[in-house]
């Protein structure tokens, strides 16, 4: 084999590496200048080839795990926040260990079971929200998917007041990492100097709740009864052998997980529905009849034009030949292979006017798992993608059957990176116009603003 990588940017090196904190239009920029494979040089972070073509992705997300290496990838960006064990970091036998002992809790049953408690969070945070006023949306939903976690992951009651509030105030630090904090992540020498030492302050802090909150479970009379996840890790641990360090690793994925990314991706749906007033009329309508289907159609579309997650990486640890023929790509060993998944679900090939904002593609019809991925796929697929799109239906639902929303003209917000995801830059700003009686319909939008490509 003659490796040989896709064209790309001849930029500097540390220019490439800039880019990619506006991945959204440097990934853009990349396929109209170069097509669906590009190679982007990052110097001492590694080379990596992004591919946007679907059969290029469907072979990386269904490679061997023994070759396409999605921990070791992960790790150098993840690892100093979750831990050398977390389910993201690790790869081979390690990995398949660690993702058997999350997956019951994460099972569509047992989430199904954890829908009121979603609601019953939501409404009570959106009792305090301002009307006539407009506001970002994001730190709201930080706030339920946050809360959400705390009860069902490590199971804090909401009575104990004190309790939530230190967990709360540290472990959303923990995940509120900048562009500023991300340096020491590439830059470990970094961690000593100020400012990036307040960020170590806060972990240290993080460390010894969540180990308290271990500890404070192993000696619960009440064990055996409770049903959060972390009981369920400290029952298994007796014949499984997990350690506390182990579980502190899973406990934080699962507060990054399943609390950041679910967060941005319903501020990015309030983001869009207010930009688009049939959208959001049907939206309400479907909340109070408790349409189902037209609610996750909304979920799904949501997060295919406005991926929280734009792409996911893969490390070779062999040579590598992707496509056949004229289009057989060589790859050497170590390189870091990129689906662009932002690109996939974007591109006109996949879907009939892409930047359109329409729910009603997806009504009765489940998405093509080749070309819709925001939860990635293969054996590496989110384990806690069924638990987001309940929560994001629910939260949804709860939210649209007590205010009436504002629509405005205002241009779409762009996505601004934060920590691996993609957030609206200025949160998601909504209004409410009112709050709604029990029982009462929300009137139809009186803007006359129509689903237009975003902007």
């Amino acid at each position: 084999m003659n490796p040989q990588l896709p064209p790309g940017p001849g930029w500097p090196s540390g220019l490439q590496a800039l880019a990619t904190f506006q991945l959204p239009r440097f990934m853009e920029h990349c396929q109209r200048r170069y097509g669906e494979r590009f190679t982007v040089r990052m110097g001492s972070m590694g080379t990596y080839v992004y591919l946007a073509d679907p059969d290029d992705v469907r072979a990386v997300l269904r490679g061997s795990s023994d070759v396409f290496h999605a921990g070791e990838a992960n790790a150098r960006f993840l690892e100093r926040v979750l831990g050398p064990s977390s389910v993201l970091c690790t790869d081979g036998a390690l990995h398949t260990r660690q993702r058997r002992h999350l997956s019951g809790p994460f099972h569509g049953r047992s989430v199904a079971r954890l829908a009121p408690l979603m609601a019953e969070v939501a409404a009570q945070e959106v009792r305090s929200w301002p009307v006539g006023r407009t506001f970002a949306v994001l730190p709201h939903m930080r706030r339920i998917t946050l809360d959400v976690i705390l009860r069902a992951v490590i199971g804090v009651s909401a009575e104990e007041t004190q309790r939530v509030t230190e967990l709360r105030r540290t472990l959303a630090a923990l995940v509120d990492v900048d562009l500023l904090n991300m340096a020491p992540f590439l830059f470990p020498a970094l961690t000593k100097v100020w400012p990036w030492s307040r960020y170590e302050v806060v972990q240290e802090r993080a460390e010894r709740l969540v180990r308290a909150e271990i500890e404070r479970c192993r000696n619960d009379s009440d064990l055996d009864e409770r049903p959060d996840v972390l009981a369920m890790l400290v029952r298994e641990s007796a014949t499984s052998g997990m350690t506390t360090d182990e579980m502190r690793d899973q406990l934080v994925t699962l507060l990054l997980a399943g609390h950041e990314t679910t967060a941005s991706g319903l501020a990015w749906t309030f983001e869009r529905l207010v930009r688009h007033p049939e959208v959001l009329e049907r939206a309400q309508q479907a909340a109070r009849r408790d349409d189902i289907e037209y609610l996750d159609a909304l979920v799904t579309e949501s997060l295919r034009v406005r991926p929280v997650v734009p792409d996911i990486t893969r490390r070779l640890v062999e040579d590598v030949t992707l496509g056949e023929g004229d289009r057989a790509l060589h790859l050497p060993a170590g390189t870091n292979v990129d689906p662009a998944l932002y690109l996939v679900m974007r591109s006109p090939r996949s879907y009939p006017a892409p930047l359109v904002f329409r729910p009603e593609r997806f009504v009765g019809k489940r998405p093509d798992p080749v070309v819709w991925l925001p939860f990635g796929g293969g054996d590496r697929r989110c384990l806690g993608a069924a638990f987001a799109l309940t929560e994001m239906r629910t939260v949804l639902a709860t939210i649209l059957t007590r205010v009436d929303l504002a629509t405005t003209r205002a241009k779409g917000e762009r996505a601004r990176v934060r920590t691996v995801t993609l957030v609206p830059h200025r949160g998601a700003r909504i209004a409410i116009r009112r709050r709604l009686a029990p029982g009462a319909s929300p009137p139809a939008s009186a803007s006359s603003a129509s689903s237009t490509p975003l902007s």
